[in-house]
Formats: C-alpha cells, sequence, structure tokens
C-alpha cells in the first residue's frame, strides 16, 4: 500500500497561515493546534483544496491561490449605497464591518466610504480580487 495523499473524501490535518502576496498573515494557525477538515465537505474554498491534491504526509508547501481560486474578484455590484440615516448616530469610518439583517441570515458589510447623506458598503469578501499564499504542512491523512 502506498503511502496516502491528499484526495477526495480523504481526512486532513494540517497546520496553514493565508497570507497576502506582501506576506502579511491573515490567518494561521501554526503556534497552535493544526486543523482538520475532509476534503470535499465545503469547509475550505475548492481552490485551496484543489491546490493542496496529491500532497502526502509531512509536505510543506507555499501554494500561490488566484483570485478566481481563491475568495473571487471583486464585485463592483456587491458595493451597495445607502441612506446615512440607515445607520442611525452609529460612529461610521472605512473599513469598520457592519452586521446587516437579510432573509437568509446576517451579513457582513464594510464601510467604504460616507458623507452626511449616503455611506457605500462593502459586500465583497476582504480577500476578493486578492492573489494569496497559503502556506500549508499535511500533518496527517485518513
Amino acid at each position: 500500500m502506498s503511502d496516502p495523499v491528499v484526495a477526495p473524501g480523504k481526512t486532513i490535518t494540517l497546520h496553514f497561515a493565508i497570507k497576502l502576496q506582501d506576506g502579511q498573515i491573515i490567518d494561521s494557525n501554526f503556534d497552535g493546534s493544526p486543523a482538520t477538515f475532509t476534503f470535499g465537505d465545503g469547509n475550505l474554498p475548492e481552490g485551496f483544496e484543489q491546490a493542496l491534491l496529491g500532497l502526502p504526509v509531512g509536505a510543506h508547501e507555499e501554494l500561490t491561490i488566484a483570485p478566481e481560486r481563491g475568495f473571487g474578484f471583486h464585485n463592483p455590484s456587491n458595493v451597495q449605497v445607502m441612506a446615512r440615516s440607515d445607520f442611525n448616530d452609529m460612529e461610521l469610518e472605512p473599513g469598520l464591518v457592519v452586521s446587516f439583517q437579510e432573509p437568509g441570515g446576517e451579513i457582513p458589510g464594510v464601510i467604504a466610504e460616507f458623507n452626511d447623506d449616503k455611506v457605500s458598503v462593502d459586500f465583497n469578501h476582504p480577500l476578493a480580487g486578492k492573489t494569496l499564499l497559503f502556506e500549508v504542512k499535511i500533518v496527517s491523512i485518513k
């Protein structure tokens, strides 16, 4: 029997770091416990999973994830302009994340810009449009 490699249906335990191209770390568990997921269960974006295919236990790689394989491209139609009065007396600042209630649950939006009358809210994923570096170290595969 050959050594296991990352493949659909396998349970993978790994350490990871998601970084911007300039090296800024967005998320990492290298200083803590490794994460475990089953390939194809939806816990990891498909493009990240596909980049892991075929890696064996012990592999330590830095993989480049293009926007279309990560969190998609920035979609201008996901930026909505709302009335400033919709925010009552809330203290606003660019980059502030605000939760909005939708029929399907809460959805986060990022304040892009505002004035006394209008507020632009960006509902794109914060990593949309970004090429990411995905550092992984495969701990186990079952």
